[in-house]
């Protein structure tokens, strides 16, 4: 896989579509799944030109439609990311981002136990 795609947030959102799909879509179906309608047919297509020129997705034309489908595996794209956020905010630090987590207002107990259970403590 590339190293990082560097996908903008509306980029993300369209991968989003086609990783929950898991199936090859028109851009119709893509704009059908963003909520609220969230952006135009063409809006829609060229983020998709976009991300294929970056490699992210790849299209298939059967007839006169092309069919998208994503070219990085979600996991792998959630590592990715997760090791950069780690760098850019945390200098490099697991333990500093953990540190952040469980001081937020955001983890609840249920997270904790879960977290606990994890790592069989």
């Amino acid at each position: 896989m590339k190293k990082n795609h560097g996908l903008s947030g509306a980029e993300l959102e369209v991968m989003q579509v086609l990783w929950e799909k898991e199936k090859p879509v028109k851009i119709q179906e893509v704009c059908d799944a963003l909520p609220d309608n969230k952006w135009a047919y063409k809006t829609v297509g060229t983020l998709l030109i976009r991300m294929e020129e970056k490699g992210a997705v790849k299209s298939d034309k059967i007839g006169r439609t092309n069919y998208y489908s994503p070219l990085i595996d979600k996991e792998e794209y959630r590592e990715e990311q997760t090791k950069i956020l780690v760098s850019k905010l945390y200098n490099g630090s697991v333990k500093e981002l953990a540190a952040a987590l469980f001081r937020s207002d955001d983890m609840t107990q249920e997270d904790i136990e879960e977290i606990k259970k994890m790592f069989g403590l």
